[in-house]
């Protein structure tokens, strides 16, 4: 029998050692989802059940609170440029374990319950419309902003509810408007990392999830994906919304069909909740979804289903708690 060289040895162990480095490295491979990466259980569906539109009027700062209050949702984001901001932010200042974060609103969508801007108005002239209020829609944000002017306002938000006492702990966006175009989308994360405070970044390494949110109209292009690749703060795995219903119990249906599609990792789920009355009716045309997506967070059937399949539920407090200690 032959016997090998020296240099033979060395050869087969160099070979050795790469190949066992390889497998250590498959083995300790990063984990699959931001629920994984976050500590989570591996396979779980974690969710934030979250309130868009807290300030906005008062029905829906009694309802934001009363579900908040009652742990029946994780999450909520005021608008604050909206009438009845201030006495929210008081609320989540009063109220310090809640998660709380700001829906940076560059819109004013309802034909008689409007708003302008933060900022003072002379600075961000293409944000405003005829009747001196943000503008009504997206598009025409876009065709009149600036990127300055979008910068310029978010930060005067952000810095607004600091001056008020109270620290955000996320921020979003209004109808999208801040994912409507690549420049829009780098302030966004910008600002985030430089006060600290997490966006609604959705890792967008998924086509799937790409493809989701180009069906629901948002315009992912290549840049996008970059910019949310190089965002340094956590990240959605996915963002959906409470599916809109002919009655209450098809709402309901819908919606746990919506929870049984998901794939496990950490999901964020918006609804606009309101209490019903009158004015509210004079308001938004949604009235009706809003009534009931603060009764269906509260329905017995709807729990008893959370606990079957096992959901765990999370804020943003808990995840930059853990992003924290990675």
């Amino acid at each position: 029998m032959r016997i090998p060289s020296f240099a033979t040895l060395l050869t087969l162990i160099f070979i050795s050692t790469i190949f066992s480095s390889c497998v250590k490295k498959k083995e300790v491979s990063e984990p699959a989802t931001w629920a994984e990466r976050l500590g989570f259980p591996a396979g779980k569906k974690v969710i934030i059940l979250h309130a868009d539109d807290a300030g906005m009027c008062e029905e829906a700062n009694i309802a934001t609170a009363q579900l908040l209050e009652n742990n029946e949702i994780q999450s909520a984001a005021v608008m604050l440029p909206c009438p009845n901001a201030e006495e929210f932010i008081q609320w989540a200042i009063d109220h310090p374990d809640s998660d709380v974060g700001l829906h940076l609103t560059l819109t004013s969508e309802w034909k008689t319950h409007r708003w302008g801007p933060v900022s003072d108005p002379a600075l961000v002239p293409g944000l405003i419309d005829p009747e001196g209020m943000l503008w009504p829609t997206v598009p025409e944000v876009l065709m009149n902003a600036t990127v300055e002017e979008i910068e310029i306002e978010i930060r005067a938000q952000i810095d607004r509810s600091i001056a008020l006492g109270y620290q955000p702990g996320h921020i979003d966006t209004h109808m999208g408007t801040l994912y409507s175009h690549p420049d829009y989308v780098k302030v966004f994360y910008k600002l985030a990392e430089e006060y600290q405070i997490p966006a609604n970044a959705i890792d967008l390494s998924d086509s799937t999830v790409v493809e989701f949110l180009r069906n629901a109209g948002y315009p992912i292009d290549d840049q996008i994906i970059g910019l949310a690749d190089e965002y340094s703060l956590p990240k959605l795995d996915f963002i959906t919304w409470v599916p809109f219903g002919e009655t209450y119990e098809e709402k309901v249906e819908d919606f746990m069909t919506l929870i049984r599609s998901f794939s496990p990792g950490l999901t964020e789920i918006v609804f606009h909740p309101s209490v019903e009355t009158e004015n509210l009716k004079t308001i938004t045309n949604s009235w009706q979804q809003r009534v009931w997506e603060v009764k269906m967070f509260s329905d017995p059937d709807l729990i008893k289903f959370f606990e079957e399949e096992g959901i765990i539920f999370t804020n943003w407090i808990e995840i930059m708690s853990r992003f924290s200690e990675l």
